[in-house]
């Protein structure tokens, strides 16, 4: 099923229309706004709040995915509606094109749909190595994450993965309205991606530069502020040799984040190969998951 799940995501990509994920983003806006009126809210109403958008989905989940003859395909449905690979794709991908036709205000505004820093005086590096960077970390919360708990879980593990993150994208920001109420948020999607994070890293150190890789997973992820973005980034950015995050102005902040990987600055190769990476990935973690099946008959 999981092998149906991501080839459905391949041949469709997201639903153009009425997709869940939308549907759920609405009703968490609801929630937050009565459980963090004009940012007012401490950390037990966003306990309350992540409670109400996800266990209810969750279980439901469950419910249909244990129904007869059509539980298989609520199992292929979830995963597909949780992946974005193809999304991710058709994302990057016109980065990279406007980098190479030097059009740079093109790069520019398409980064700005990946990336929450600001875009509008960024230079041609700058912007591969924004572009670069999302693959890394989209690519290991919204493909590769997704693919671990359906593993785990079916149905309603890969739900409650995948509403869990989207609450952590729109709660989980440390500043005033949402440092007390996204705590939740933060921490439950920290405590979900934990795994699934490490298993991201090695595996873009075993399908990279695997000595450097390892050596910046090491030596950098410690100093990222996030404790899964960054074995990721740094074993990716390793993994690639190419050097990623500095700093950057994020809400009108200037964020003095570390350094990560090791070798020249990134440009619309390395978005590409970034890009491919995360394909090979999701192919070496199939062929894993088949066998793994195959081995467990």
């Amino acid at each position: 099923m999981t092998v149906a799940g991501v080839a459905l995501d391949a041949l469709l990509g997201e639903p153009r229309r009425a997709h869940p994920l939308v549907a759920f983003g609405r009703m968490a806006n609801r929630i937050e706004r009565r459980f963090n009126g004009a940012g007012r809210g401490w950390r037990s109403h966003g306990v309350t709040a992540w409670v109400l958008a996800v266990v209810p989905l969750t279980l439901l989940a469950t419910i249909l995915s244990w129904l007869p003859v059509v539980g298989w395909v609520v199992e292929i449905l979830a995963l597909y509606c949780a992946l974005g690979l193809r999304s991710l794709g058709e994302h990057v991908t016109p980065v990279a094109r406007a980098l190479r036709s030097d059009d740079l205000a093109e790069a520019r505004k398409r980064v700005g749909y990946l990336v929450s820093r600001q875009t509008d005086e960024l230079d041609a590096p700058a912007v591969a190595r924004a572009a670069t960077e999302s693959v890394l970390e989209n690519g290991s919360d919204a493909v590769f994450a997704a693919i671990f708990w359906f593993a785990i879980a079916g149905a309603p593990g890969v739900v409650l993965y995948r509403l869990s993150n989207t609450l952590d994208a729109m709660w989980g920001y440390r500043n005033e309205r949402f440092e007390r109420f996204g705590w939740a948020a933060a921490r439950i999607d920290d405590v979900l991606n934990y795994i699934p994070a490490r298993l991201v890293a090695l595996t873009y150190a075993v399908l990279g530069k695997t000595r450097l890789a390892l050596k910046c997973w090491r030596r950098q992820a410690p100093q990222w502020d996030s404790p899964n973005a960054g074995p990721v980034m740094a074993a990716g950015a390793g993994a690639l040799g190419v050097e990623l995050g500095g700093p950057a102005i994020y809400h009108g902040e200037l964020h003095a984040r570390a350094v990560l990987g090791e070798g020249p600055a990134a440009t619309a190769d390395a978005i590409d190969r970034g890009w491919l990476l995360v394909r090979r990935g999701v192919w070496l973690w199939l062929l894993i998951l088949c066998l793994g099946a195959e081995f467990y008959a």
